[in-house]
């Protein structure tokens, strides 16, 4: 096994990866609690879980497990990233959903939040088509990067400005499988 083959099979051995911001294990409580606490707020309802992907798929598919309710899903793709690590303002809708929304309780399952501009622009978006309730649930907000103020009714974890990968959030499409959150300190190929 070469150098580059055993930084991938050890993420400690990567140099393009820092400091685990959040571990597994606080990752697993905090998900935990997180649908608990979603499992009281939507008590005698079925909320409609809207995975925004691809970065929020393991923490929906966590999440829902979690929720000690009937839930159901889909999904939406918008981007604003591109290959790049800062987000470039402009957002497309890649995936729309397949469902109608009209009278739902709609729980957007967010990554992570930095400039809160794609966020933003989402729920404008999906609050045009009617839903009874909206709400969002992110698993990360990045401490004083917010540019506008979304509404988040339920958040993981609040994390320094740094860029991040890992259980579920990539660079390039590398790294998602992670079980950690860590710090990303590579340069872009």
């Amino acid at each position: 096994m070469d150098g580059a083959d055993d930084a991938a099979a050890d993420p400690d051995r990567d140099p393009a990866l820092g400091e685990v911001v959040v571990s597994e294990a606080d990752l697993r409580g905090r998900v935990a609690e997180l649908g608990k606490e979603i499992t009281g707020d939507y008590r005698g309802r079925t909320p409609l879980l809207v995975g925004v992907l691809k970065g929020a798929f393991m923490f929906m598919s966590d999440l829902s497990r979690q929720v000690e309710l009937p839930v159901e899903f889909d999904f939406m793709a918008v981007s604003s990233y591109g290959s790049a690590t800062k987000t470039s303002g402009v957002v497309r809708i890649v995936k729309d959903l397949d469902l109608d929304l009209t009278g739902r309780h709609v729980l957007v399952v967010e990554d992570i939040v930095d400039s809160g501009l794609t966020l933003n622009y989402l729920l404008k978006n999906l609050q045009a088509r009617n839903p009874a309730s909206l709400e969002v649930c992110a698993l990360l907000l990045k401490e004083g990067q917010q540019k506008v103020e979304p509404p988040l009714r339920y958040v993981g974890f609040t994390i320094p400005s740094d860029f991040v990968v890992g259980y579920g959030l990539d660079v390039a499409e590398r790294y998602r499988n992670l079980p950690e959150i860590r710090i990303y300190e590579g340069a872009l190929a």
